[in-house]
């Protein structure tokens, strides 16, 4: 089958792609409203970019009638951000920040989540989630659907025990991120492996012996 992407419309468009390109990393953002509260929303457009500077990527869609969803208007205003993974203890409370909750109501508030002080940023960070970025806006893209929010950050949290610091790696056997599958679904990461032994490639330890390792 092949697909002319100028002869479909763009909602055909996005369905195919984000059905295919996964399974895609969910960024959990809290932010500041003007008048305080704090927002939080999960987008699954999201990902790394790069380690100098240390920067991550979130692409946000517009409503329908053109306003911006509550997190591009607080990143747009204040400039900062702060990114979590989420995990599996967490993920229902996570897709429920999903719902649409009025501006002056804190979806943490509402799901059960507590929050903690960031040290660069004013919004706070999530206490539950395994990792948290502070982010300050570092350069913003536009299209006409989105916004693409390119965040710099500043300071890692991580839950206690989760990083080996004289490694500089992530204790694998304790972190278990959830991503996005596609439509309603998502997607564990506990089934594992690793190619090295088949490739013979030099790269690594398999991940089997990494997990035990660190």
């Amino acid at each position: 089958m092949d697909i002319d992407f100028s002869a479909i419309t763009e909602y055909q468009r996005y369905k195919l792609m984000a059905s295919l390109i996964v399974p895609r990393p969910i960024a959990l953002i809290t932010t500041l409203s003007e008048d305080g509260v704090v927002n939080a929303a999960p987008f699954s457009m999201f990902n790394m970019l790069g380690e100098e500077p240390p920067i991550v990527m979130v692409s946000i869609n517009r409503l329908q009638d053109g306003q911006l969803k509550h997190t591009a208007a607080n990143i747009v205003r204040s400039g900062e951000f702060v990114v979590h993974l989420t995990d599996e203890a967490m993920a229902m409370q996570m897709h429920r920040c999903g719902e649409r909750f009025p501006a002056d109501v804190s979806e943490l508030a509402a799901v059960g989540l507590t929050t903690a002080p960031s040290k660069r940023v004013k919004p706070p960070r999530i206490a539950e989630a395994p990792a948290a970025f502070e982010c300050t806006l570092y350069e913003l893209l536009e299209t006409p659907s989105r916004q693409i929010f390119i965040g710099q950050v500043h300071w890692l949290h991580a839950r206690e025990g989760l990083i080996d610091t004289e490694l500089w790696r992530v204790r694998l056997q304790d972190y278990f991120p959830v991503a996005r599958f596609g439509a309603s679904f998502y997607t564990n990461t506990r089934e594992r492996f690793s190619l090295e032994a088949a490739t013979g490639t030099q790269d690594g330890p398999a991940l089997s012996t990494a997990i035990d390792e660190i």
